[in-house]
Order: structure tokens, then C-alpha cells, then sequence
């Protein structure tokens, strides 16, 4: 029977306190049917791949592959045929996979069919033919794999993270993470806390009998206080990992018609926004997610700032600019290389020209092309900027030409790099903010029990038992069933 076993202390008075087992029965731990899926790509192509696993999958193999002999985990050639008829429906290669060396632990097979819709469809329909073999529901084979202990579950995030990478960037952390870099750090500190809390349990047994040696406790408080501080270090990353996973957001502010939704439209090689002259045309904020330089980023073209006539619709489009910029982690400020004659709002409303001195903030000076001939554009940008009291990098560009196009790309790839990257490419940083909730709760914990000296050994003991159990949660040791059904409904069926 499948299950997650545990092991709980209780804590009281007196005498060695009894190893309680707590084990949690998942959906999958009853008999299990043996499932099946396409796990390539559904659609016309070269290759399909059909996932089989399950007490059953050897009888898939005996009457729809029919060799005599099939090695594990070699690739064999021959005729896939129909359980019941016994007709040809492919020519193929078949992979076995016995139990428990395989993805999911189980007994598996593989069968690779060419990719054509009414092949796949004639292999599917005869698996589902034969007696207990079903249809796999989504992320099953992870989920197996899961209850196997063939993965953990920062494990398995890492795989959904992988199936859904879009940027090179966010590849190599899934991978990162699929292959248990997470796991061995998280794992490695609940162990740490294990021989701490098993230290405090003989000091209560033991230090009436001077059984054991002077200054345990006090050696359980300073490992206890060192892990604390590696936790804390772990949590303040500036939400890397959470950012290069999700995307780095860029919001894109300035006046009316400076080029914010032409700048939004090059970025996105395609009409993502409504480009017009007419001032106020963008109201609400538009978004779409790129890959810059390998690295993932969610651009937000806003609506033009501007006080003087906005009607009520703009203005909220104008708040809701405002607000995006000030949440983002990346701003672009878009003004006018040849800015209309008089006042220019934008600079000086005082809540606006505060985006400026927020971090990642870069001036994008647009239509140079409109400039003289002969003009000396870095002169003319450094004087701009002069006037109006901008201390932050200006980078000049056209829109229309595509002049300053490289200098833009390479300034936003190298801020992500330095600003989020760099951090993670030098220790596995945190990716999702279910592990920061849990290892904010093992501090708190953590911080109580520092408060403990030896007289109240008792209650510290415990404190490191819910600080092991918080961490235990992040490797899926404890409590997981919500945090299952909302993971494995993200995977595709063959998965």
C-alpha cells in the first residue's frame, strides 16, 4: 500500500516518550488500474509516445507488442497489434520500464508509434479495450511517481515549472530544481533540526541522571540560531527565483504620444496595442509576456499621464499607470525627443516625477529621428536631461528607425542579469511563495524557540518539532493534499 509515513515525539514528563507512526493514505494507495496517455504533443508529427503504467502494463506488452523477448529499458522494434483482433496498427518501438526503475516507480511502457492522428487514435482506443487499463487523468504518472517516493514535491513543482519554461532563464531553473537542489537544501536543514530536537529529547531524559555532558543544551541553542540565520539569508533574495519564475515585470509610463505603445508593439514583434496620435487612445493597462535575452519579461504599456483633459475613464487608466509603475520591477519613462512648445505636466507633477527615483528606472528619450541632421544626439540627450533635473540613465531611441534598438535590448538583459539572475546562478533561490510561507513559518518557530533556556527545555523541544514540520511541508513530508490537487491540475495528461 502506498503512503507517506512519519514519525511524531510526544512530549511530556518523564520516561523515554514513545515514536507515534502518522501515515497518510493518499487517493492513489488503494488498488490501483494501470493508465494510460499520449505524452508527445497531440497533433501531426513524426513521433507519438504512449505512456503505460500499472500492475497491468506487462499484459499491455504480452498482447499488443507479442515478442518473445523484450530487454528493460532497451528499444524494441516490431509490430504493435490490437489486444483482441490482433490486427497491425503500427510499426513501432517499444520501451519496458519495470517497476520500481521507472518514472513513476511502477511497472511502465512505452510505446513510440508515428504521429499521425489516426494511428495515435487506434492505439489509444485499443489500450482503453483491455480490462482495467484506463485513461490517465492529469498529472497522474507524476502523481504516482510522488506517492512512490520517486519524487518529492519541490521535485515535482520543478517539473510543472520545466513543461511550462518559456525563456532559457526559467529553463535552467526548473531543471535546477527538478533535479533536487531544493529538495537536498530543505531536506539537509530538517535533518539538522531532527538531530537538534533528538538532543533536547536526551536532555530531558537523561540530564537528572548526568547521563550526558555539560553544555548540550547550549550547543542545541547556537546550531538552532546558525540555521536560523542560513534561513533568513534564504529568504532575503529580493524574490529572485519568484521573479525570473514568473517573469520580470516592466511597466511602461510617460506623457501622452512619447511612443509607449509603438515601443510595446517593437517588443512584441506584433500589434499588441492601438497606436494613434489622438492623446488618451490607451486608458487601461495592456500586457504581454517576452523573452529578453533568454530572460523572462511581462511588459505593461499604461495610459498617458497627463492633468489636463482626461475624463473620468482616463483618469482612472491614468491611477491604475501610476500604481503599475510603482509595483513594477523594471520601469521605462517614454518622453518626447522634440516635446511640444510650453509647460510639460509630466515633470513637473511631483507623484509622477517620483517614479524616477524609484530603482530600475531608465528615461527612454524616443523619436531622435525627428531631430536635426546634424545634431549631436549624445550632446542633445545630456543637455535634455540637463533641463529638466534627470539623474537617471537616458537612452536615446527611434521607434521608427530602430536607432538605440541594440543599446535598449542589451540595458534591460544586463539590469535582469545583474539585478535577479546573477543571485540565483550562485545558489538555488526560492521559486514559489508557498516555500517562503513555510519557511517563514520554521523561523518563527525557530525565533520561539531561542526564547527557551533549560528550565523550559520541554516547550523548546517542541518548537523544533513544528520547525522541522514546516520545512517538512515544502518537500511534501506533511499536510499535502490541497497543495497537491492544485499542483498536478497545472500538468498535461501524459504527465
Amino acid at each position: 500500500m502506498n503512503a507517506i509515513v512519519g514519525r511524531i515525539w510526544t512530549v511530556g514528563v518523564g520516561g523515554r516518550r514513545p515514536l507515534i507512526p502518522l501515515r497518510r493514505l493518499s487517493a492513489t494507495s488503494r488498488v490501483q488500474d494501470t493508465i494510460f496517455a499520449l505524452s508527445s504533443h497531440p497533433g501531426k508529427a513524426a513521433i507519438a509516445i504512449v505512456r503505460v503504467s500499472g500492475p497491468a502494463a506487462k499484459q499491455v506488452l504480452a498482447r499488443m507488442v507479442r515478442a518473445k523477448t523484450v530487454r528493460p529499458r532497451y528499444a524494441h522494434v516490431g509490430k504493435i497489434v490490437h489486444p483482441r483482433s490482433g490486427e497491425v496498427l503500427d510499426r513501432g518501438v517499444s520501451v519496458w520500464f519495470p517497476g520500481p526503475r521507472s518514472y513513476t516507480g511502477e511497472d511502465m511502457l512505452e510505446l513510440h508509434v508515428h504521429g499521425g492522428t489516426a494511428v495515435v487514435s487506434s492505439v489509444l482506443a485499443a489500450l482503453g479495450a483491455i480490462a482495467q487499463v484506463r485513461m490517465a487523468e492529469a498529472g497522474e504518472f507524476s502523481r504516482r511517481a510522488f506517492d512512490n517516493d520517486k519524487l518529492d514535491l519541490t521535485a515535482l513543482e520543478g517539473v510543472a515549472d520545466l513543461i511550462n519554461a518559456e525563456t532559457e532563464a526559467q529553463r535552467r531553473l526548473a531543471v535546477r530544481q527538478a533535479h533536487g537542489e531544493l529538495f537536498e537544501m530543505y531536506e539537509g536543514w530538517r535533518a539538522a533540526l531532527v538531530r537538534l530536537r533528538a538532543q533536547a529529547e536526551a536532555y530531558i531524559d537523561f540530564a537528572e541522571e548526568e547521563a550526558i555532558e555539560d553544555g548540550v543544551y547550549a550547543r542545541v541553542c547556537a546550531d538552532a540560531g546558525a540555521l536560523a540565520s542560513r534561513i533568513r539569508a534564504h529568504l532575503d533574495d529580493g524574490r529572485q527565483g519568484e521573479i525570473l519564475r514568473n517573469g520580470v515585470a516592466l511597466s511602461i509610463v510617460g506623457p501622452p504620444n512619447s511612443g509607449k505603445s509603438t515601443l510595446l508593439n517593437k517588443l512584441a514583434q506584433r500589434q499588441v496595442a492601438i497606436v494613434s496620435p489622438i492623446a488618451g487612445t490607451t486608458r487601461d493597462i495592456v500586457e504581454t509576456t517576452l523573452d529578453i535575452g533568454g530572460y523572462p519579461l511581462v511588459v505593461r504599456d499604461t495610459a498617458g499621464l497627463r492633468d489636463a483633459g482626461a475624463d473620468v475613464i482616463e483618469r482612472e487608466g491614468i491611477r491604475r499607470a501610476v500604481t503599475a509603475a510603482r509595483e513594477a520591477d523594471i520601469r521605462i519613462c517614454m518622453a518626447d525627443a522634440l516635446p511640444a512648445a510650453g509647460p510639460e505636466p509630466f515633470w513637473a507633477n511631483a507623484e509622477w516625477r517620483a517614479l524616477l527615483d524609484l530603482p530600475h528606472t531608465f528615461v527612454v528619450l524616443n523619436k531622435v529621428d525627428t531631430l536635426p541632421p546634424a545634431s549631436d544626439i549624445r550632446g542633445a540627450v545630456e543637455a535634455w536631461a540637463r533641463a529638466r533635473g534627470i539623474g537617471n540613465r537616458v537612452v536615446p531611441l527611434s521607434c521608427a528607425s530602430m536607432f538605440g534598438w541594440d543599446a535598449l535590448m542589451r540595458l534591460l538583459a544586463d539590469d535582469i542579469r545583474q539585478s535577479w539572475a546573477a543571485g540565483a546562478a550562485l545558489h538555488m533561490p526560492l521559486t514559489k511563495a508557498r516555500h517562503r510561507q513555510h519557511l517563514q513559518q520554521c523561523l518563527r518557530h525557530l525565533d520561539e524557540f531561542a526564547r527557551t533556556d533549560e528550565a523550559s527545555v520541554v516547550l523548546g523541544a517542541e518548537e523544533l518539532r513544528a520547525a522541522g514540520n514546516a520545512l517538512a511541508r515544502i518537500t511534501g513530508k506533511l499536510g499535502l493534499e490541497d497543495v497537491l490537487d492544485a499542483l498536478f491540475s497545472q500538468f498535461c495528461i501524459g504527465k
